[in-house]
């Protein structure tokens, strides 16, 4: 009996064992949070204070001071124009991650998100207190929110100087990368974020969806090779990828490797630090790209407990290299088989037309382009218009001058639109002021830019008999029967 009493009390405390060895491996499991978990994060902390991607250095200066009670700040120098440039530390373990963003100065997705991130770790007394705790006894944290301040100012790529930092990562011109490099130096990270925005026309190869997020585990070398150092950045950015094709399945591409001996994520591994680029592309219908941002959340913070965790180790280079390339083969529009008459003789062409971005002050406007024509079958865009039996028509400016554009709404546009008229004057408007109708206009000149040849205004009608159909205003489809709600983001000529 008491044999059986010790076999009881021996059998019990190991169950107690056992449950004790649970409970920790769940702290430091190996699994990826789950794509429930990191949504409910970010829609619990998104920073309520930044809702578009164009704001400016100085706006994010309260948001840093308001960090600095929980995260060690520190302005490790300034820019060329005299703005500072600060780093945020958070976290007390043995593993040093560093995140850098905005080197260029138009691509600040990734930043909006390092904000987010912020409020999650400085959160506490709910259900991630346990992903915190994790986080904070395992890294040790560096973030550069913006390290191109002078750039982000103008909302452009480059800084004062007018120098690429993503270029500068040697020759060390420009004070910004004198204080990139020096950040990497003095805090030694094993593991490196850089992260950045790309154009919105890349795709995943040999697919017609768009690469909303692109990513490389950058080469050291011209070879190409992959070392330790490597190996894990290619490894992290596997379970980057898993948890994003439960949210945008198709949408991630994967950078070609070629060695760029100036580039800093290129050095960066190079000099021993596991380097992850992340590339925030383009969503259908995300302009400002804050479904994007929260990607970005989401695979930040999930990475962040991947490496706390060593979880990144059970991923191989193989799952890595199957990510399929990035592609730049979309568009915003295509129109297949439209008619246009040379010399009297009708041809059947097809058209491709993007929509680009163009800064001015206060925002920006959209400027429409034909990049191509003839058979465009290897292209891709949301939007394509079989336009069989359709034919290429000019359109017209109305006669008479409004006095101001508030004189014409949406429903006085589209009915002009209808009667032939793809453009309106008015007496009160500066150029390149911003509007949203569905229609040209102008200003400073009677006439509007049109044509189907490359790299002409696609401003035209589109015709069947001698009855409009569908009028393109600026890369925009608009079907005059039917027409539907779409965002028109245009200047004033």
């Amino acid at each position: 009996m008491k044999n059986s009493k010790g076999l009881y009390l021996s059998i019990f405390l190991l169950f107690c064992i056992s449950l004790i060895g649970c409970k920790t491996a769940n702290k430091n499991s190996t699994e990826p949070l789950s794509v429930a978990t990191l949504e409910a994060a970010h829609e619990n902390f998104k920073e309520a204070a930044i809702t578009h991607r164009r704001f400016k250095h100085a706006d994010i200066q309260p948001l840093i001071q308001k960090h600095s009670s929980q995260f060690e700040v520190k302005v490790l120098g300034n820019s060329i124009d005299g703005r500072s440039i600060s780093s945020l530390s958070w976290g007390e373990g043995p593993t040093k991650v560093m995140l850098w963003s905005q080197m260029h100065g138009n691509e600040s997705t990734a930043t909006m998100s390092l904000f987010d991130l912020f409020n999650f770790l400085e959160g506490s007394g709910d259900e991630f207190d346990e992903i915190r705790s994790n986080l904070k006894s395992n890294l040790n944290i560096k973030f550069i929110p913006m390290i191109n301040p002078d750039g982000a100012e103008d909302f452009k790529r480059r800084n004062s100087l007018d120098i690429d930092l993503n270029r500068d990562a040697i020759a060390q011109v420009s004070p910004e990368a004198i204080i990139l490099k020096k950040a990497r130096d003095d805090f030694e990270p094993e593991f490196g974020f850089n992260l950045h925005d790309q154009q919105v026309y890349y795709n995943a190869e040999g697919t017609p969806k768009q690469a909303t997020i692109s990513v490389l585990a950058p080469a050291y070398n011209e070879a190409t090779d992959i070392n330790d150092v490597r190996k894990r950045a290619m490894q992290t950015i596997v379970g980057m990828n898993q948890i994003l094709q439960q949210v945008v399945p198709g949408q991630v591409g994967k950078y070609d490797d070629a060695f760029e001996p100036r580039a800093f994520g290129d050095n960066i591994q190079k000099w021993g630090t596991s380097t992850i680029l992340i590339e925030s592309g383009g969503y259908w219908g995300d302009p400002d790209k804050q479904y994007i941002r929260k990607l970005n959340f989401m695979i930040i913070l999930n990475t962040l407990y991947e490496i706390a965790n060593k979880g990144y180790e059970q991923y191989s280079t193989d799952q890595y290299f199957s990510i399929p390339d990035n592609d730049s083969k979309l568009q915003d529009l295509i129109i297949n088989e439209m008619l246009v008459s040379v010399k009297d003789k009708k041809y059947p062409i097809d058209l491709a037309i993007k929509r680009r971005e163009v800064e001015t002050s206060g925002g920006y406007y959209v400027s429409g382009s034909i990049e191509d024509l003839g058979d465009m079958q290897v292209y891709f865009a949301p939007e394509t218009l079989d336009a069989t039996g359709l034919e290429f028509t000019e359109g017209a400016v109305y006669e008479e001058t409004f006095e101001s554009i508030e004189a014409i709404d949406e429903a006085k546009a589209l009915e002009l639109l209808k009667e032939g008229f793809l453009a309106v004057k008015v007496k009160n408007g500066e150029p390149k002021t911003i509007h949203h109708l569905p229609i040209l206009v102008l200003n400073s000149t009677n006439t509007f830019p049109s044509g189907w040849t490359t790299s002409s205004a696609p401003n035209f009608y589109l015709s069947k008999d001698g009855n409009l159909k569908y009028a393109v205003v600026n890369g925009y489809l608009i079907d005059l029967e039917q027409p539907k709600e779409q965002v028109y983001q245009q200047r004033i000529y």
